[in-house]
């Protein structure tokens, strides 16, 4: 058990953020993939879906920004605490107020937490683990958050087949009440307090190197690929198909399950296989997924679409933990931040273009993110051999 301790890296502060992942994410997507038909149910339009994908991206830019600032400022142990107690009234907000516009206005705040911790969590896994463990720490991450986006859509689907779309979105709501509040005593008792010299003074200007530029710029097109139809594959599959909103949550339960098998072998061997081979898998599965769903009409071509959409996460914990190499030393999680920022403000606006691309066609809303996706593709195989080049030469002020 000790060597399987010291293998994952699992210290107690690490341990902590994975609980603290798990419950506040459970609490997060027990609705998360239901509220567009939610929106539908309370009188809400396709615009309407289109503005809340399109303010969970831009609010997750905002939010990197500022939950990268307040991790140095505050460090990360104080700076998860702030971010926990903001999506409550958020959370409460939809449960006493059944309107598509409470939905809306709610979700800025319970929209913030994963945005908002994702650089205290970076920041967290970079001071507490050893160079050759960091990115094990960022592969468990990404893992564990997968376990709540598997659980989370069957619960919320179970929970919405018995009592209905309203009223089944509302007591998952309240569920995410308790998991906040769970969240909030495991981060007192475990965290680790921060070096109050490191936490104290952030620099707030934001560098890239010319590798990131290009990262970024591919990150950016393989994200528009994701996000023209994001919000609405539950529609597809659920009302354009007759899938129920249950086994719904089983495929998005099938996405995360092969996610999480895919993390521990990855992260194994990140030292040992070119970094170009994992992102390349990870954009060819961002790819593949919307044509794959676009052709699909039974349960199981369904299953294999969010099989394709699984693995598009053989990439991630080599991206994030390139990210973090790349940053100042002086202010990792507010540059973390400031990437995030960047790419999730332009993303955001993919959201509002997939709406009104759907409302034409939904298959041309497939076609489009399919042709983002062959973009990335290109533009990161024209630029590989810069963006992974060690964090060398002079930095630009972005």
């Amino acid at each position: 058990m000790r060597k399987i301790i010291t293998f994952l890296g699992l210290k107690r502060s690490i341990v902590a953020m994975l609980l603290m992942s798990v419950f506040m994410g459970l609490g997060e997507r027990l609705s998360e993939r239901f509220l567009p038909i939610y929106l539908i149910a309370l009188g809400g339009s396709a615009m309407m879906i289109g503005l809340l994908n399109w303010m969970d991206n831009f609010l997750g830019a905002v939010y990197s920004v500022v939950g990268g600032y307040l991790s140095d400022r505050l460090g990360y142990k104080r700076a998860l605490n702030v971010f926990t107690m903001i999506a409550i009234p958020g959370y409460l907000l939809v449960i006493l107020i059944p309107q598509w516009w409470a939905v809306l206005l709610g979700a800025v705040l319970f929209i913030s937490w994963t945005a908002i911790s994702t650089p205290a969590s970076m920041t967290l896994v970079h001071q507490v683990l050893p160079e050759g463990k960091k990115v094990m720490g960022v592969s468990l991450h990404s893992m564990v958050r997968r376990i709540p986006m598997a659980l989370g859509p069957i619960i919320g689907g179970v929970l919405i087949s018995t009592y209905g779309t309203k009223h089944g979105i509302r007591w998952s709501f309240v569920l995410a009440i308790i998991l906040a509040l769970l969240s909030l005593i495991v981060q007192q008792r475990l965290v680790r307090k921060d070096d109050p010299t490191r936490a104290s003074a952030p620099r707030i200007r934001f560098r890239f190197t010319k590798p990131m530029r290009h990262l970024l710029v591919s990150d950016i097109l393989i994200r528009y690929c994701e996000q023209i139809p994001y919000a609405f594959v539950v529609v597809w599959v659920v009302t354009n198909h007759g899938i129920n909103a249950a086994r719904f949550g089983i495929l998005t339960a099938i996405e995360m399950v092969t996610a999480l098998l895919i993390y521990i072998p990855v992260a194994t061997v990140a030292a040992r296989i070119d970094k170009k081979k994992l992102i390349m898998v990870s954009y060819v599965m961002f790819t593949f997924f919307p044509v794959v769903i676009m052709v699909s009409s039974s349960f199981t071509a369904f299953v294999i679409a969010f099989v394709v959409r699984g693995l598009k996460e053989f990439g991630e914990p080599s991206r994030k933990s390139l990210i973090m190499e790349l940053a100042p030393a002086e202010s990792k999680a507010t540059s973390f931040g400031a990437y995030y920022f960047l790419r999730d403000t332009i993303v955001s606006f993919a959201a509002l273009g997939g709406a009104y691309l759907w409302r034409q066609s939904p298959v041309w809303s497939f076609v489009a993110a399919a042709g983002f996706g062959g973009t990335a593709i290109i533009y990161f195989l024209i630029f590989y051999n810069q963006i992974i080049q060690e964090n060398t030469g002079r930095r630009i002020q972005c």
